[in-house]
């Protein structure tokens, strides 16, 4: 190709660049669109955001204040807030909904651009929760609380949650807050992927119970708390160590490729642990053990081949049915021992391999035995080595 020509092609270039508009920075924010600013300005009834690219926002005073009256931001905060619409140049913000009339031309407007909501829960009500949002009374169903199905909601009453706006018909409002959950948890699983590495220690939330464990929330995506991995110690229901939204460290098992879901996308399968975390207490247990040893501890479970005995907190022994010492054929442990009752057994093997103690009741009983024969024969007065004649005892006299 000719020079000129590379010359005038590499102009046009330039001149096509330039008139490119500059990505969404240069956009102008739109109502519903949500906005991040510095406050530059508190006055009297309106506070001032600078929200970048020469775009400034107002909003209502009152939009700021608790329920006491105090203001909740201060020049230098960064706010984030939903825009509603445009004054005088600049773009109106809202954060909450005003009251009466204004509230529910602003509900429309939430329902039309899906502009979020606050309001308080009052009580729970058939099918799902009675929700207040600046006085106008809505319904949020059971299947729309949470990102997962809640059986008990009375937890919610009194808390002051965010929601969206579904229905808005002849004053019946109805809300979601899973919309809002799923949307925020989608942004975060984003940041949450780069960190799923197996191995890795992670924080989360709990989140759900199902009788094979517990679900954590790790940041836009759930991971499963086996209840095998929730400690050393036999644990049947998860929720006998955790609480529901309680905070935790977990490490990662395991990450899998799981099905699709109702909406077609893939999400991993996450496997969980906390015992991962925590000092094996067999090792600590065990190590001062003998064989011949005798310790104490408490049956745990029975099964018919033997009873499990607890020595230390999660570290278990096992104790065969032909080693209870009943002195008698059994069908069954049961028939010689029971669950809680506290025994004292004789250490019989240990497989540090496979974690295993053989224990004995029997082995113990005897050995007890014969330590009790062995303490009576010393407690009884050794006779003299030899009595003497009737001569030597004449002699004395």
């Amino acid at each position: 190709m000719p020079t000129d020509e590379n010359e005038d092609f590499a102009a046009m270039f330039a001149e096509a660049e330039a008139a490119r508009p500059k990505g969404k920075a240069a956009r102008r924010p739109q109502p519903g669109d949500v906005v991040r600013g510095v406050v530059t300005n508190v006055g009297k009834d309106a506070v001032f955001v600078d929200l970048g690219g020469k775009a400034e926002g107002v909003l209502d005073r009152e939009q700021v204040v608790d329920g006491e009256g105090n203001l909740r931001v201060k020049v230098g905060d960064t706010l984030e807030a939903r825009v509603a619409g445009e004054r005088g140049g600049a773009l109106v913000l809202r954060v909450k909904l005003g009251k009466g009339p204004e509230a529910r031309a602003e509900l429309m407007q939430a329902l039309e651009l899906g502009i979020p909501v606050e309001g308080k829960v009052t009580q729970p009500v058939k099918g799902g929760l009675e929700v207040d949002v600046a006085g106008v009374r809505g319904f949020v169903p059971a299947s729309q609380v949470d990102a997962r199905f809640v059986e008990d909601l009375s937890g919610f009453v009194g808390q002051r949650l965010s929601f969206r706006v579904t229905q808005y018909e002849r004053g019946n409002l109805v809300l979601s807050r899973r919309a809002l959950l799923q949307e925020e948890n989608a942004r975060r699983a984003a940041d949450t992927r780069a960190k799923l590495v197996v191995g890795a220690v992670i924080r989360g939330r709990v989140t759900g119970f199902k009788p094979f464990g517990a679900f954590v929330d790790l940041g836009g995506i759930e991971g499963m708390l086996h209840v095998s991995e929730l400690g050393f110690s036999r644990i049947e229901k998860p929720e006998e160590v955790l609480a529901l939204g309680q905070e935790l460290d977990v490490s990662i098992l395991k990450i899998e490729e799981g099905e699709p879901g109702k909406d077609g996308k893939v999400r991993p399968r996450i496997g969980l642990s906390l015992k991962a975390l925590q000092a094996d207490p067999w090792l600590e247990a065990t190590r001062n053990l003998t064989t011949g040893g005798r310790v104490r501890g408490t049956i745990t479970r029975l099964q018919p081949f033997g009873a499990f005995v607890e020595i230390a907190p999660g570290v278990e022994g096992l104790v065969h049915i032909s080693e209870l010492g009943a002195g008698r054929r059994l069908n069954h442990p049961k028939e010689a021992v029971s669950v809680g009752q506290a025994v004292e057994v004789e250490i019989l093997a240990i497989d540090p391999e496979k974690r295993r103690l053989s224990l004995s009741m029997g082995a113990a009983e005897r050995s007890a035995e014969r330590e009790q024969l062995e303490e009576a024969r010393a407690s009884v007065p050794q006779a003299p080595a030899r009595l003497g004649t009737f001569a030597d005892l004449l002699k004395k006299k």
